[in-house]
Formats: structure tokens, C-alpha cells, sequence
């Protein structure tokens, strides 16, 4: 049997893929996006829905004494590690650390910026056209604070981020924060408020909608094997549940996955994952949680979603596909009752999912270099959700050869 042809096979259906099968299709290739599940049910399923326009500083490694004491000693609510996986991470996180310094992290959110900024209306223009525009809020989110402290270390650091970048914050006081959301901890000392992101309802559901605009474009979808990408000759062929596909050109967009793939291919990345875990919960009598609210200090975010209040944690540094060990989850629940009256869980089990990270908090984006035709669209870390429009569109008018809108060479594969 003969392979079906494409001009184009996107590998991975989470935001950053369908926004690239998107993008492609509407610039007239025909394009073929291939997973082994439906869209939105990996990565893209579980996260704090968020579009941080607010996000011009990728999150980097901590570099205070105290605080990397903390977290050797595996008990904190941000960050937990797997002991067998440090080992096979250290290169990785030494990179980390190095590219965290403060004058390579500014330069770092030069270059990131140019993305950040344009996160907001790439996603509010591909959901018009997807008619999904009813699941993005622009209601922003906070950041929430129990010292005086911690909430004016957050003011200094939001008036660097205006004054860089111009980006808009709402400092708040304990009594303007109870006029906004009066159902949270009267002990809080106040917030801080960024008023330019948007928040999704149901993450999955807008994956999925933009999937059915791709598909309503002329694209096709298919559920099969990314791992089985070759190149035979003068394309790339990939097999599928539907048979195998032929492409002239390739996309790699498998998120946390993607580095199985470029290491097959005989690329060498620094890549490494953060696995996060949430759940979703009733809210007790008639308590409202009006927007996104990240408790700063104990490092877990409470967000409204259309099945419940969402609690999501802080990051696993852990072997991708090693068991799951729900235990940040578990140590932040009773902190986050405390702060909203969350009522009974409503999921039978705690969701998990991998953020792929680069080692400089950059996504690589961009063709791959040692093969013709084969692109990179990967590494978005914490922002995947918030740059997938960005990526999609920025990869279309790579690979049709048209003006980029956006500089792509910071994020090429070829500065590592």
C-alpha cells in the first residue's frame, strides 16, 4: 500500500503542535498531524490555564543559598526531586543554574519577550477564528501573599517587568484583595494583580477546538506512531493507525517527548522535564474564586475551570516516564483549603503532566539543522500553553519563507 501524501506531518497534538498544523494549513500546505491520543489529552490536558502576558522572565533556577537548602532537603512545596533521577539530570541542571544568573537571565528575557508579547492576541485571534473565543477570560490572574515581604519583593520585581517591558500590574492591599475575592484567607496581606493575561476554562477544550479548525480547514488528523519518523529518500514517512504517511517536511512538536525522538535522529539537547500534578475540587456552600490565584509562598495555584476549582503544584523534577508520586498535591491540599473553602474532590485521581524544559528557559524553534525539512517546535517549559499560537504561526511563516513577524534566531537549535 502505497504511503498518503502530505506536504507537511506535524508530530504531536498538544497546543504547540495543533497551533503549527494550524498555522501551515492556513497558508495553504496540506498537513498531516499525527499523536497517539486526540488532541489536548497529554501535556496540553492539565495546567493552570494561563496566558501570561506578565511572563517576560522565564522562570529560572534559584540561585539563593537558603532556598537551594530548602530544596536539597526534598520536603518543599515547590519543588520536589526523584533521587535516581538527579544523576542523569545534573548536566542539565547545572546549565539551569549557570543560564539563571541575573545577567544572562536579562539577556535571556530580551530575546523571550518578543514572544511573551504577542501571546495574548495570537490566542485571542485563533480562537475567534476557531469559535472558542467563550473559553478565554481576560480577567488576569494574582499572585497572593501571607508577609509583607514576599508581597513587596513581588512590587519591585512587577515595576522592573513595567518599566523592561511594560507590563501592567495592580499592587493590592489586604482590603483592596477582600474587595476582589472575598472568599480567600483574611490573613493575606495582599496581592499583586496582572491584569493583561488571560486565563482559559477548560485547557483541553480549547486544544480541541482549535484541532476541529484545523480539521475544518482541510487538515487531517491521525492517531499513530510519532517515534517511527524516517526519511527514507527525498520525504519523511511516519506510521499511523490509517497506514503510512509521507510529508516532504517534518515537525517535531512532541513536547516532553521530543527529545526520544531528536536523540534517535542524532541530536544532542539539553532538555530535561518538570512534572506537575492537579485536581480538581468543589467549592464549598456558595464561595466564588473570581480569577487565578497563585499562593506565592507555600508554591500552588487555585484556578476556576469549568469542571471545578483546579489546584495545580509546583514542579517534579523526575524521569519522564517514572511512577507518579503525587506527594507535592497531598502536603498542599490542606494549605489550600486554608486559603478558599474547597469542598470534595471531584477526579478519581490525581492528573500528571511533563513540562519540557530547555537549559536556558528558551523554546527551540526553527529548522533542525543536520536534516532538510525537519523543524523543531519544543521546550516551552511553564509557557507551552501561553506560546503555542506564537510558535505555530512563527514556524508557518519559517518554513513558507515568509517575514517573520517575530526575530526567530535566539531560539534556534544551534545555540546549544
Amino acid at each position: 500500500m502505497r504511503p498518503v501524501k502530505f506536504d507537511t506531518v506535524v508530530l504531536g497534538a498538544g497546543i504547540v503542535g495543533v497551533s503549527v498544523a494550524v498555522h501551515l494549513q492556513k497558508r495553504g500546505r496540506a498537513v498531516a498531524l499525527v499523536d497517539r491520543k486526540l488532541p489536548g489529552n497529554e501535556t496540553s490536558f492539565g495546567n493552570a490555564g494561563l496566558i501570561q502576558r506578565e511572563g517576560v522572565y522565564p522562570y529560572a533556577f534559584p540561585r539563593d543559598l537558603g532556598t537551594l537548602l530548602r530544596h536539597a532537603r526534598n520536603q518543599s512545596l515547590d519543588v520536589r526531586y526523584h533521587a535516581d533521577a538527579l544523576l542523569k539530570v545534573a548536566p542539565f541542571l547545572w546549565q539551569y543554574w549557570r543560564n539563571s544568573h541575573p545577567e544572562k537571565h536579562a539577556a535571556i528575557a530580551r530575546a523571550y519577550s518578543t514572544l511573551i508579547e504577542h501571546c495574548v492576541s495570537e490566542h485571542r485571534a485563533l480562537a475567534a477564528q476557531a469559535n472558542a473565543s467563550a473559553l478565554l477570560r481576560p480577567i488576569g490572574w494574582m499572585k497572593v501573599f501571607r508577609t509583607e515581604a514576599r508581597h513587596h519583593d513581588e512590587i519591585r520585581l512587577a515595576e522592573q517587568w513595567n518599566r523592561e517591558y511594560g507590563v501592567a500590574f495592580e499592587s493590592l492591599d489586604a482590603t483592596r484583595l477582600q474587595q476582589i475575592e472575598p472568599d480567600l484567607d483574611k490573613s493575606l496581606t495582599g496581592g499583586v494583580r496582572y491584569p493583561q493575561s488571560d486565563s482559559v476554562s477548560d485547557p483541553n477544550a480549547l486544544v480541541t477546538a482549535y484541532a476541529k479548525y484545523f480539521e475544518a480547514l482541510g487538515g487531517r488528523f491521525f492517531i499513530g506512531d510519532a517515534n517511527s519518523l524516517r526519511e527514507p529518500g527525498e520525504h519523511w514517512e511516519v506510521d499511523t493507525n490509517a497506514g503510512t504517511l509521507a510529508a516532504s517536511s517534518a515537525v517535531i512538536a512532541l513536547g516532553p517527548w521530543s527529545d526520544m525522538l531528536s536523540a534517535r535522529l542524532g541530536y544532542r539537547l539539553p532538555l530535561a522535564v518538570k512534572r506537575g500534578y492537579h485536581m480538581h475540587y468543589a467549592s464549598k456552600g456558595d464561595a466564588r474564586l473570581n480569577q487565578p490565584v497563585l499562593d506565592a509562598e507555600r508554591g500552588y495555584l487555585l484556578a476556576p475551570m469549568a469542571k471545578g476549582i483546579r489546584l495545580t503544584t509546583g514542579a517534579e523534577i523526575a524521569l519522564n516516564e517514572a511512577p507518579q508520586t503525587p506527594t507535592q498535591l497531598a502536603a498542599v491540599e490542606p494549605i489550600a483549603r486554608t486559603l478558599f473553602p474547597l469542598g470534595e474532590r471531584l477526579d478519581e485521581q490525581a492528573w500528571m503532566g511533563r513540562r519540557p524544559c530547555t537549559a536556558d528557559m528558551m523554546p527551540i524553534i526553527g529548522p533542525a539543522g543536520r536534516h532538510k525539512n525537519l523543524w523543531f517546535a519544543f521546550g516551552h517549559a511553564h509557557h507551552g500553553l501561553t506560546l503555542g499560537p506564537v510558535t505555530g504561526r512563527l514556524i508557518a511563516e519559517m518554513m513558507t519563507g515568509t517575514q517573520t513577524f517575530i526575530d526567530p534566531r535566539p531560539f534556534r537549535v544551534d545555540r546549544f
